[in-house]
C-alpha cells in the first residue's frame, strides 16, 4: 500500500537518559503571541454578511472613572446576595442625585461601577432605605393570624462605600483597532458591556455571562423533564480589523418550567400520578428554587421538605386567649383551612415545601407554590434533551439575520445616556466582509481511484476503501433482545465485501441471558466475558457489541474499559434501529480505522506533496480537556492528545489519555518526570511512536492543535503547555528543539456568516481573515464543513505561535485538509481532525471511571494520584495490543 502500511523492521527507540543526568534544558524567554504576517488570497472570492455590527464613536477622548462598591447592612456585615446590589444602587442615584452630581453609574451588579467622568470625590458613604414588600410573620406560618398578619412594608437601611479605583480610558479601543499593544483595551469593552447589560437588567431580564433573556413564553421551547430552553440574546463589543463593532446572537440557556411546581415535579421524575413522585429526589431537587405563593403572591426560596404530609406535619403556632399568648401544634391544613379559608386537596397527603431558615422552618403546601420564571438550569441535560433543543432551536440563516436585525433596532442602544455620553452610534444593518472559497482537497481510496467531493461530501456507493484490513478471529455480543445478529453478521460481512474488507464468520453470536438483565452494568460486562471465555478457543481479535440504548448505555463504558484496558481487544459498539447499507458502511469506516487500515487519504498526502510537511519530519498534535457534568465537582477532568504516525502522513493517529483535576483546563500530564528519572507524560509516548513509524526520523516540526481555551489563558498554552512539550523532548536526549506552529481552535463563540439573499448556509471552505477578525493578532474563521440545517457555526482559528513559517495560504489549505481526513465519515467536519480525535479519545476514556464508585477504589491508594490535597481517581492504561490504534474512531 501507501507509505504508511508497509512492514518495515522498527529502529530501536530513542535511549532514555540515565537517571542521575538532567538534560541541559533551554530556560526560554516568555513568548508573546504572534501578529499577522498577511493575508490569504487562494480561493473563490465571496461577499457574505456576518452579525457584526459597525459601532461609531464619536468622543474618543471619554474616560470611564471605575470604583469599588461595598454594600453592608446595618450591623455592617457585607451583602452578598445577588440581585440586591442593583436595588441598592438604582435607589442610591434616585436619593442623592445633588451629592453625585447628576452623574449616571455603569454598575456590573456586583462590586464595580463606572460614571463618565469624576465622581465629586474619591471616597463617598451614603446611607439607602428599601422598602420591601413582606408579611409578618412571626416565627411559624408564611402569615400567621393576628393584627400583624396583613402585608406591610419593611424599611431594611444599606450602607453603601465608593472609592476610586483607576481610569478607562476609552481612548484605548480606537488605539488598539489601529494594531497598537494597549493595555486597558479589555477594561474599556468591558465597560461598554456592562452598560448594555445594565439596561438588559433594568427591563427585568435574566443575565447568563454576556447574554440575556426575556420573561416571554414566545422564547420558550419545551425539552422535557420539566425543563425549557429560553431564547434570548448575546451581545458584546469587539475590536476588530475593521473598526469597533457589536457581536449580537441568538443565545440559548436552559430554564425550569415556570408553574405549579406539581407540575414541575411529574415531568422532571417523567411519571403521570403524583403517588409515583420520588420526595427524596424531589427534595434534592426542589432545594434553592425560587416560588411564588398563589395565596400572598409572595417570593420565597425552597430550603428542603417537611418530613410528614400536610395533614400531619404540626408547627408551634402563637394565639390570643384573651389577653393571654399561648402556643398550640396546629397542622398545616388545618391552619390554612381555619385561618385562611383554603381547602387543600391534592397536597393534603404530599410534604409542604419548607421555605424558612434551618432552625425555623416556615412551611407552605404544594398546590399553592408556583415556580417563578427565569430560574437557570445548570445541571446537565440528558441526551433526549439536548437532542429536542438542537431540533426546536435551531434556525436557518435568513431567519437568524431578521431576528438578530430586529433586536438591534428594537433595543435602541443608541438612546442609552451613558452611551450617548460617549458619542456611540450603532449601525443597524449587518456588516459585508469579503470571504475566500477554498477548493476542497482531492481524496484518494480503493483500486488507486481519486475522489473529488462535492459540497464537503463523497461517498463509498460502488467504491472500495484504500486499505481495508482483514476481520478475523471476532464475535458479535448482544446485549439488545430486540436485534436479529445472525442478520446483522451476514449484512456485515456482504458490505464489506463490497468495500473491500474481508470479514471471516464470526465465531459466535452470544446472547445475554434475561436474568442478567437486572444486574449492574459492571456485572453484566462480566458474565458476558465469562460466556466469550467458554465459548472461544482464545481471546478474539476484535468484538462487535450491540447495545440497547444509543447513546446513553451505561453498559458502554465497563465494556470499552474490559475491552481495551483489561484485555486489548478491539470493539465496536452499535444499537441499530435500521440495518442497511449507508448505515453498515459507517460502521465498516469505524472497525477499518480501528484495526489499522485507511479508508481514504488526501491525494497530495498519498503522493507525499504537503507543503512545509513532505521534505521535513512533522509531527501534528490535538489537544483537548474534556469537563464533567455541570455542576459535579468529584467527577475528574479528562485530558487527550493526539498526535500523528506514519509521517509523512497526516490521516493517522494515537491518542494518550489522563486524568487531572476537576475542571483544570490546562493539561498537566504533558511532562510527568518520576523519582526514578523516567517521564510518564502524554507527550513521550507520542515522541516514542512518531519516531518508531517514520522510519525512525524524529519530529522537526510539531504544529499543536489546541481545543477548548479561551482568549485569557492563549499565554498559558504558550507558556506552560508548550514548555511541557519542550521538556518531554530534552528528556529524550534531544537538545536541537523542533520549531513549533501553535492554532488555537474555538467553536464556542457568537460570529456567523451569511450569504446575503441566499437561503443556504455559506459553502464549506469558506474563509474570512479581514473586517471581523482581531486588529492585530493572527486569526481567521472557516467554514469547513457543509451546514445542512440551521446555521452554520464557523471554527476560529488562533495562530498563537509559527516558527515554522507557514504563508497564510499555506497554513489555511493545511487547516482546510486536515477537516477531510476524519476516518470516521464521508464529509469535511467543522473542525480539524486532530482536535476531533481528542475530544472522543477524551469522551470514551472518561467512560471508564464513570459508572465506578470513588470511594471504593479510595480506600487503596492504587489508582489515585494527588494534585495539592486532592486525590484523583487514575485512568486504566490501554493493552499495549490497542494503545497506539485509533480505538476512539
Amino acid at each position: 500500500m501507501e507509505k504508511g502500511d508497509t512492514e518495515i523492521p522498527l529502529p530501536p527507540p530513542p535511549p532514555l537518559i540515565p537517571s542521575n543526568i538532567r538534560p541541559e534544558e533551554v530556560n526560554s524567554p516568555k513568548r508573546s503571541i504572534v501578529t499577522r504576517p498577511g493575508f490569504g488570497s487562494n480561493g473563490r472570492r465571496i461577499s457574505l454578511l456576518t452579525n457584526h455590527f459597525k459601532v461609531v464613536v464619536n468622543a474618543p477622548d471619554v474616560i470611564f472613572y471605575q470604583y469599588s462598591v461595598s454594600i453592608s447592612s446595618e450591623d455592617k456585615r457585607a451583602v452578598e446576595s445577588k440581585g440586591i446590589g442593583r436595588k441598592v444602587i438604582d435607589k442610591l442615584c434616585q436619593t442623592y442625585p445633588v451629592e453625585l452630581n447628576g452623574k449616571r453609574f455603569a454598575y456590573d451588579g456586583e462590586k464595580s461601577l463606572y460614571t463618565v467622568g469624576p465622581l465629586p470625590l474619591n471616597t463617598l458613604e451614603f446611607t439607602v432605605v428599601i422598602e420591601e414588600s413582606s408579611s409578618n410573620r412571626g416565627n411559624r406560618s408564611p402569615d400567621e393570624p393576628g393584627k400583624r398578619s396583613k402585608l406591610s412594608y419593611r424599611s431594611k437601611a444599606f450602607r453603601v462605600e465608593i472609592n476610586y479605583s483607576a481610569k478607562v480610558p476609552l481612548k484605548s479601543i480606537s488605539l488598539a483597532i489601529q494594531g497598537n499593544e494597549v493595555e486597558n483595551t479589555q477594561d474599556a469593552l468591558r465597560v461598554l458591556d456592562i452598560i448594555l447589560r445594565q439596561q438588559a437588567a433594568n427591563r427585568g431580564c435574566l443575565l447568563v455571562r454576556q447574554s440575556f433573556f426575556h420573561d416571554d413564553s414566545r422564547n420558550f421551547v419545551d425539552v422535557g423533564g420539566g425543563v425549557v430552553g429560553c431564547r434570548g440574546f448575546h451581545s458584546s463589543f469587539r475590536t476588530t480589523h475593521g473598526g469597533l463593532s457589536l457581536n449580537m446572537d441568538v443565545s440559548t440557556t436552559m430554564i425550569l418550567t415556570p408553574g405549579p411546581v406539581i407540575d414541575f415535579l411529574l415531568a422532571n421524575q417523567n411519571v403521570k400520578d403524583p403517588r409515583y413522585i420520588d420526595w427524596p429526589k424531589a427534595k434534592k431537587m426542589l432545594k434553592n428554587m425560587r416560588i411564588r405563593t398563589r395565596h400572598t403572591n409572595m417570593d420565597f426560596k425552597i430550603i428542603g421538605l417537611s418530613e410528614k404530609p400536610c395533614y400531619q406535619q404540626l408547627f408551634p403556632m402563637r394565639i390570643k386567649d384573651g389577653d393571654e399568648e399561648k402556643t398550640i401544634d396546629i397542622t398545616v391544613s388545618d391552619y390554612f383551612f381555619t385561618y385562611k379559608s383554603l381547602e387543600l386537596s391534592y397536597s393534603l397527603y404530599m410534604p409542604c415545601l419548607d421555605v424558612g431558615k434551618p432552625k425555623r422552618p416556615n412551611y407552605i403546601p404544594l398546590e399553592l407554590c408556583s415556580l417563578v420564571s427565569l430560574q437557570r438550569y445548570t445541571k446537565a441535560l440528558s441526551t433526549m434533551q439536548r437532542s429536542s433543543l438542537v431540533e426546536k432551536s435551531r434556525q436557518k440563516p435568513q431567519e437568524r439575520i431578521r431576528v438578530v436585525t430586529d433586536a438591534v433596532k428594537n433595543y435602541s442602544y443608541d438612546q442609552d445616556p451613558l452611551l450617548q455620553a460617549c458619542g456611540i452610534r450603532i449601525e443597524k444593518q449587518l456588516t459585508q466582509v469579503d470571504g475566500r472559497v477554498l477548493e476542497a482537497p482531492k481524496l484518494k481510496i480503493g483500486n488507486n481511484e481519486d475522489c473529488i467531493p462535492r459540497n464537503g461530501r463523497w461517498n463509498f456507493n460502488n467504491k472500495k476503501l484504500l486499505n481495508p484490513t482483514k476481520v478475523e478471529r471476532w464475535a458479535v455480543v448482544n446485549f439488545s433482545a430486540r436485534c436479529d445478529t445472525s442478520y446483522l453478521s451476514r449484512e456485515l460481512i456482504n458490505c464489506g465485501r463490497n468495500k473491500g474488507i474481508h470479514i471471516e464468520r464470526p465465531f459466535a453470536l452470544i446472547e445475554e441471558d434475561q436474568q442478567s438483565r437486572r444486574a449492574s452494568p459492571v456485572e453484566r460486562v462480566e458474565k458476558m466475558f465469562e460466556m466469550l471465555k467458554a465459548k472461544l478457543p482464545s481471546l478474539p481479535h476484535f468484538l462487535l457489541c450491540v447495545l440497547p440504548e444509543r447513546k446513553t448505555s451505561e453498559i458502554y463504558g465497563p465494556w470499552k474499559k474490559k475491552c481495551l484496558a483489561d484485555f486489548g481487544i478491539y470493539t465496536q459498539c452499535i444499537s441499530p434501529t435500521k440495518i442497511n447499507d449507508q448505515y453498515l458502511t459507517n460502521v465498516l469506516l469505524k472497525i477499518n480505522s480501528k484495526l489499522g487500515g485507511m479508508n481514504s487519504l488526501l491525494v497530495l498526502e498519498n503522493s507525499s506533496r504537503i507543503p512545509m510537511i513532505q521534505n521535513t519530519p512533522t509531527l501534528i498534535l490535538g489537544m483537548d480537556v474534556s469537563h464533567g457534568s455541570p455542576g459535579r465537582s468529584d467527577t475528574p477532568s479528562v485530558s487527550a492528545v493526539v498526535g500523528s504516525l506514519y509521517w509523512p502522513l497526516i490521516s493517522r493517529y494515537r491518542a494518550s489519555v489522563r486524568t487531572q483535576s476537576s475542571k483544570m483546563e490546562m493539561i498537566d500530564a504533558l511532562y510527568k518526570p518520576l523519582a526514578n528519572g523516567k517521564d510518564d507524560g502524554i507527550i513521550r509516548e507520542l515522541l516514542v511512536d512518531f519516531y518508531q513509524t517514520s522510519g525512525g526520523r524524529k519530529p522537526v516540526q510539531i504544529i499543536v492543535f489546541r481545543d477548548g481555551v479561551s482568549e485569557s489563558q492563549f499565554n498559558q498554552v504558550l507558556n506552560i503547555e508548550l514548555d511541557q512539550i519542550i521538556k518531554a523532548y530534552q528528556h529524550l536526549g534531544e537538545r536541537n528543539i523542533p520549531k513549533f506552529t501553535v492554532v488555537v481552535a474555538q467553536k464556542n463563540h457568537h460570529t456567523k456568516l451569511f450569504q446575503p439573499g441566499a437561503p443556504e448556509n455559506v459553502p464549506p471552505g469558506t474563509v474570512v481573515d479581514t473586517k471581523v477578525v482581531h486588529p492585530r493578532h493572527y486569526d481567521f474563521y472557516m467554514c469547513a464543513h457543509a451546514g445542512m440545517i440551521g446555521t452554520s457555526r464557523p471554527a476560529h482559528y488562533h495562530v498563537l505561535l509559527d516558527e515554522i513559517g507557514f504563508s497564510p495560504d499555506d497554513l489555511q489549505n493545511l487547516i482546510h485538509s486536515l477537516s477531510y481526513v476524519y476516518q470516521r465519515s464521508t464529509t469535511a467536519i467543522s473542525i480539524v481532525a486532530p482536535i476531533c480525535y481528542a475530544h472522543l479519545a477524551a469522551a470514551q476514556m472518561g467512560q471508564f471511571i464513570k459508572f465506578e464508585d470513588l470511594s471504593e477504589t479510595s480506600s487503596g491508594q492504587r489508582g489515585m494520584t494527588t494534585v495539592g490535597s486532592v486525590p484523583v481517581q487514575e485512568l486504566p492504561r490501554l493493552n499495549e495490543r490497542v494503545q497506539a490504534s485509533m480505538f476512539f474512531c
